[in-house]
């Protein structure tokens, strides 16, 4: 493989983000999460649920510093690594990160201290409200990311002079074909992937012997979300998949291993494609089901990545068992919240610590199906930054790979060492659990009523 500059940048700004993105994943789900946690403990007075959120809250701290710490580098990398991109998409992309500074963080950082400091402190409306604004920021700072996102690989609303892109209609720059679908995918898989991770942080405290109530209620309620979730995101996945087909017919390509424009296109479960052959070794496939998934219809069309040259195709390995990886993930959540959920309806799951270990080991296998959805979305639209109108190669900064190569060599020390203490710090705030609140709030929420 020749790390040239280009390839090394794309690393680069690989690993940064795909380290990033855990976190914001993790910090959106959760801010809701306690939301639903401090209505249920305003309601039914019940102290359990103020522990459960006073836990949570703490994990939800140490994840958001890590995602505002590790998404600052992101944007001096446009600067530095890719000078030619933000050349170019300057007047697009800066108006929406724009907005996003501007709305969802300051919404965040405006009520975040009141939201963890201000317990005791403010009535309990005024920190309900702090939650709610905390969880709707978290949101919104998806919502305009995503919208520079999806305006990357579908865009709209602009035209494009001396290699320069103007905005013409700033709503087709945001609501461009593919950022509804993206976005609610996104939003989603991060609920999703958070009840996963509080049902799998409680079934290890419980299997630890903590069965207080706070514990059950977070193993209750992040099982039954995810079982709630998962046939949402895979309805949303579906809607996702044919709007991709429709706008980016090479990425669907390269997801299904199709090489050849085909009508009645096999699913292939398994193969090893092969980019030279252009060809898929040992193929396992399914007639007819992959126009039946992506046209719904058997005989449907499938283009296939013959339809372009060699240099306008992803790198089709990479992509095709990404999407399998995601997928393959997306059924073990399924599987495991729905039988989860039964055996808790059962009234048995407490009992079942075979079950409960499974469960602890499956919760951070949404973050890796994050991880691989981004991989499928991202290398799937090779050798394309922005799809159509600007390659990848046209975009990096004139740079040499040697100043690319030690700064991601820095990165990789630096951000293995913070993964390493975050770890740490959450192990320790997992094995002291919650803690009881010693008070005893009452039934309904008093505005003016403090706790």
């Amino acid at each position: 493989m020749d790390l040239d500059a280009v390839l090394l940048a794309r690393i680069q700004f690989a690993f940064t983000i795909g380290f990033h993105i855990l976190f914001p994943t993790l910090t959106i789900g959760l801010a809701s999460f306690l939301l639903l946690a401090e209505i249920r403990w305003l309601r039914t007075g019940d102290g359990e649920w103020k522990s459960l959120y006073r836990f949570w809250s703490k994990l939800f701290a140490l994840a958001f510093g890590m995602g505002v710490v590790s998404g600052v580098v992101l944007s001096y990398q446009l600067g530095t690594n890719w000078g030619g991109f933000s050349t170019a998409t300057s007047n697009v992309i800066g108006p929406l990160l724009g907005y996003e500074v501007l709305t969802a963080f300051f919404l965040e950082a405006g009520f975040l201290g009141i939201m963890l400091f201000g317990w005791n402190r403010v009535p309990r409306g005024v920190h309900l409200l702090a939650t709610a604004m905390v969880a709707l920021g978290t949101l919104l700072s998806a919502f305009w990311v995503l919208a520079a996102n999806s305006w990357m690989h579908t865009p709209q609303g602009h035209t494009l002079r001396d290699g320069i892109f103007y905005v013409v209609d700033f709503q087709a720059v945001i609501f461009n074909p593919s950022f509804p679908y993206r976005f609610a995918h996104m939003a989603v898989a991060s609920y999703l992937t958070t009840a996963l991770v509080v049902a799998a942080v409680s079934a290890a405290m419980i299997l630890r012997g903590r069965r207080e109530r706070a514990v059950r209620y977070g193993l209750a309620y992040g099982l039954v979300l995810a079982a709630l979730l998962a046939p949402v995101q895979v309805v949303i996945g579906d809607l996702h998949g044919l709007n991709v087909k429709q706008h980016q017919p090479i990425k669907v390509a390269a997801m299904e291993g199709l090489w050849e424009t085909t009508r009645g296109a096999p699913l292939v479960l398994f193969a090893w494609p092969d980019r030279e052959a252009e060809t898929n070794r040992y193929a396992i496939e399914i007639p007819k089901a992959a126009s039946l998934i992506l046209t719904h219809d058997p005989d449907g069309e499938v283009v296939g990545l013959r339809s372009v040259p060699p240099g306008d195709r992803p790198n089709v390995p990479l992509v095709f068992f990404a999407f399998r990886l995601m997928i393959g993930l997306g059924v073990i959540m399924l599987t495991v919240s729905w039988i989860g959920s039964w055996l808790l309806w059962r009234g048995t799951l407490l009992e079942r610590r075979g079950f409960l270990r499974l469960l602890a080991w499956t919760g951070p296998s949404g973050l890796v199906a994050v991880l691989a959805g981004w991989v499928v979305a991202e290398a799937g639209r090779q050798p394309w930054v922005v799809q159509g109108l600007l390659r990848t190669a046209d975009a990096v900064s004139p740079v040499t790979a040697g100043p690319i190569a030690a700064s991601l060599a820095a990165f990789i020390v630096v951000y293995l060492g913070l993964l390493v203490a975050f770890l740490a710090y959450a192990g320790k705030l997992v094995a002291r659990g919650p803690q009881a609140e010693g008070d005893t709030p009452e039934p309904k929420l008093q505005m003016a009523g403090r706790s």
